[in-house]
């Protein structure tokens, strides 16, 4: 199971009962007011059905706090962290930061951007699902909020993580090329291992990825955009340069700060060296990257 499956609580259903399965540690998992609410709002996506709208979900006031905090307090540190493309991004989406939006309503935003269109998630989506369709626009987001105990914290992806993190990357052209190329990528390899090394560039990139502008180093992934604490540790991270094959063999930690960060010279190497290789990928060039990798570590 790739690292990724791990972020997401599972959901199960058994006829119209859906649960989610929270672990025992989440801030959350002793609340029945918040375990149900998870519940009814995983039973809006599974009873989606693909063509329509997103559903709307109608969020409590404690969930209205924790997104009016977390934006704030990530808003401050994107004037100073985020790089220059997310913060264009940010401007022109124009996501309400007073309340939280309906997936319907960014899309209303997004679509005329640069053509992404959400569509929800209860859970973990099957991979190649998930990075397939962002080569037809397709983001598959979670619709729950986290716990208000801890509003700049959450063990999974929530709608934070999905709309402030993803959605103002997926607001800028640039952004939008290079998920669409990571869709591309994820549709043309064959094996679960070629899948494996693509779903890492990813996430060392698209998720996690730092890159170098205005002289200091900045954040372009979403998963750091999107977490008040990992942002503020890149300063500290051990950052490596741009290197697809190291990327692709890179293990990592969900549970903890990502000690180690590619950074690149400038967007325009993002571009040139994670967009190229999701571009040109193949099973064969991942095999002949993994070999490289290999040669370089010694195993």
């Amino acid at each position: 199971m790739f690292e990724e499956a791990q972020l997401y609580a599972p959901v199960t259903r058994t006829g119209d009962d859906v649960t989610v399965h929270l672990a025992a540690d989440h801030p959350g998992a002793v609340d029945p007011e918040y375990r149900a609410r998870r519940n009814a709002i995983a039973t809006l996506a599974m009873d989606w059905q693909p063509g329509t709208p997103p559903p709307v979900a109608t969020y409590t006031d404690d969930e209205q706090a924790v997104w009016r905090i977390a934006c704030a307090e990530l808003h401050r540190l994107h004037q100073r962290r985020a790089c220059t493309e997310y913060l264009q991004g940010r401007e022109r989406l124009g996501l309400p930061e007073d309340r939280i939006p309906q997936l319907v309503e960014v899309n209303e935003k997004l679509g005329p951007l640069t053509g992404f269109q959400y569509v929800p998630a209860a859970g973990l989506v099957p991979l190649r699902e998930f990075y397939g369709l962002l080569a037809d626009g397709i983001f598959h987001s979670t619709q729950y909020i986290r716990h208000h105990s801890v509003p700049l914290y959450t063990p999974e992806p929530d709608l934070i993580h999905e709309v402030v993190g993803h959605g103002n990357c997926l607001a800028h052209e640039r952004f939008a090329a290079l998920y669409r190329l990571a869709g591309q990528a994820a549709q043309r390899v064959k094996t679960t291992e070629a899948l494996e090394f693509v779903s890492k560039v990813f996430w060392f990139s698209l998720e996690f990825g730092v890159v170098r502008q205005h002289g200091e180093v900045r954040t372009y992934g979403a998963g750091l955009l999107s977490s008040y604490g990992e942002i503020q540790q890149i300063d500290v991270a051990d950052l490596r340069p741009l290197d697809i094959a190291r990327m692709g063999v890179q293990t990592y930690d969900i549970t903890h700060y990502q000690p180690i960060l590619f950074c690149a010279r400038g967007f325009s190497e993002i571009e040139d060296v994670v967009g190229g290789f999701f571009a040109d990928v193949d099973d064969d060039m991942v095999a002949r990257l993994v070999h490289d990798a290999a040669q370089v570590t010694g195993r």
